[in-house]
Formats: structure tokens, sequence, C-alpha cells
């Protein structure tokens, strides 16, 4: 799930993000307290501001998934982000990300 996650993010494929994502989605951002909703994560990911490098998936099984990666953000942003990965029926239902700022 997580391979196709990312894979949906680098292609901005919103129809796949929409597909991996239960309606009931919630993605918790521990460094600035945001909760983003389904629609607000795919608005971000097709912006294009999420750019994934090192991507390496940690541990997955029918329950969770681990994922780590540096992230680039369009500001010039680096970051080394730890996501939690939840699943339900199937889907993706919640995220949460702890983030280290790396040195530009």
């Amino acid at each position: 799930m997580l391979e196709k996650y990312s894979a949906a993010i680098k292609n901005k494929d919103e129809a796949a993000m929409n597909e991996l994502l239960h309606d009931d989605f919630k993605f918790t951002m521990h460094k600035s307290g945001n909760v983003l909703s389904k629609n607000d994560i795919i608005k971000w990911a097709m912006s294009g501001d999420i750019k994934q490098d090192k991507t390496r998936v940690v541990y997955e099984n029918d329950e969770v998934g681990i994922h780590h990666a540096f992230v680039t953000f369009d500001d010039g942003n680096v970051e080394a982000v730890m996501a939690v990965y939840k699943y339900k029926d199937g889907k993706i239902i919640a995220l949460e990300t702890g983030a280290t700022p790396m040195p530009k």
C-alpha cells in the first residue's frame, strides 16, 4: 500500500490517492499540530509541494505501515519524515508524522 501511496504522490495521481485513502482519513502533523482531511492531503499532494527522496518502507502489514523519506518542500526546506499509517477496510485511514528539519 505504501509503495502505491508514494507513487501516487510522485505522479500526482489524484485517482489513486482517492482510491488509497479512506473517506474518514485524518493526517496528524505533530510538528505543527495541524490535522488534514482526505481532501486536504489530496489537494496538497496535487500541488507538487511534496517531493520525496530516499523513500523506504520500514514495516508494513494489513493494519499499519511505517515509512521514512527525506521530503523537500517548495520553500526549500528539507525534513526527514517518519510516518506511521493505520489501515482500515484496505485503505489508509490515519497518518501521523514526525519531522526533523535538515540543514540546507
